[in-house]
């Protein structure tokens, strides 16, 4: 499992970098204010995420723990999902999108929990 969440935060970092440099050069101008501060907004908090999974990776290869495996696949899901919907939403303008984008959240926060528990419990 932590050369899973390794390999993602990796990956992870990457498209949060990619997606950032995009936002700052490729969108301004292209997209209103508004919609490029949702874009900007997704690719922050991959960022964060990427290292969060980071972390929990190198923890897993210490050792394996079912708060630790919950907190890597949370913050997994929750990047997908919460900075995807906001990707998703700057570029096409579909506002439905952001209805999602909460679902996201709660997988970000449940992560930090299971964090939390892991942390507790070691």
């Amino acid at each position: 499992m932590e050369k899973l969440a390794l390999g993602c935060a990796a990956v992870s970092g990457f498209v949060g970098v990619a997606m950032g440099a995009f936002a700052a050069h490729g969108l301004k101008g292209r997209i209103d204010d508004t919609l490029l501060g949702v874009f900007q907004t997704g690719a922050h908090y991959q960022l964060i995420h990427a290292l969060a999974l980071f972390g929990v990776g190198l923890w897993l290869a210490r050792v394996d723990s079912p708060a630790l495996r919950a907190a890597a696949w949370c913050f997994l899901v929750g990047t997908v999902i919460f900075s995807g919907s906001l990707y998703t939403l700057a570029l096409t303008g579909v506002r439905a999108w952001g209805a999602v984008t909460p679902i996201g959240g709660v997988a970000f926060l449940l992560g930090w929990a299971a964090l939390a528990v892991a942390a507790w419990r070691s």
